[in-house]
């Protein structure tokens, strides 16, 4: 099968897996997260409500994709969902409830600023936030099997990817458009150099002996 013809054949699966989701539940929402590894920048987590009549041709898990793909359809999601919401947790937060919790809260959030409130909640991985007030279920490698979800994954990488290259602007000596805040044998080359600032992680320091509290 072709590359396109293949592409076309799993956003339809995708699609189709969420239009299973509405009709025993209503109105889906998805839910993703990008951002949980890196040693720096916040936590972005992503809900997304598409257009069930209005199929975006091309989302996929975002780890599938260029990032020239994830920008392109960065904005048509953005322009053509029903409801589209980002979150960004921040470093010291992270640090505070520690970055599943962090994420969690971040997941939830995404989800209550919906403009529209979605009856079902589909969540990539194998935890739903305790902060949802509508029903959910966890779906295992959610952004290769629910165009919800694989939107909410576009939308959260390209949005932490572009505040990290702001960010990359005011601290050009980090590299941060280079490895986006991830531990690289370069980040850590570049942190025994420079030092760190306050957007790094420093429970995600201390694990590494990279921070001791000082």
């Amino acid at each position: 099968m072709p590359g396109t013809a293949r592409a076309k054949k799993g956003n339809e699966e995708l699609y189709a897996f969420d239009a299973r989701m509405r009709e025993r539940f209503g109105v889906v929402c998805g839910v993703d997260e990008a951002g949980r590894g890196p040693l720096c920048g916040p936590v972005c987590c992503a809900a997304v409500i598409l257009d069930p009549q209005d199929p975006i041709e091309g989302v996929n898990d975002s780890k599938k994709l260029s990032e020239k793909r994830r920008e392109a359809l960065y904005e048509e999601i953005t322009r053509r969902a029903l409801a589209w919401q980002v979150v960004f947790v921040p470093p010291q937060e992270i640090d505070e409830k520690n970055i599943l919790w962090a994420t969690m809260d971040g997941m939830a959030q995404a989800v209550a600023g919906l403009s529209i409130r979605p009856a079902y909640v589909l969540v990539d991985g194998n935890r739903c936030p305790p902060g949802l007030d509508v029903p959910a279920q966890a779906v295992v490698k959610g952004d290769a099997n629910s165009a919800s979800i694989a939107a909410a994954s576009i939308l959260a990488k390209v949005s932490r990817d572009r505040y990290m290259q702001e960010l990359d602007k005011q601290y050009p000596q980090y590299q941060l458009a280079r490895h986006k805040g991830y531990p690289t044998a370069l980040h850590y080359q570049l942190l025994e150099q420079y030092g760190i600032q306050p957007f790094y992680r420093r429970s995600f320091l201390k694990k590494q002996g990279y921070w001791h509290g000082k």
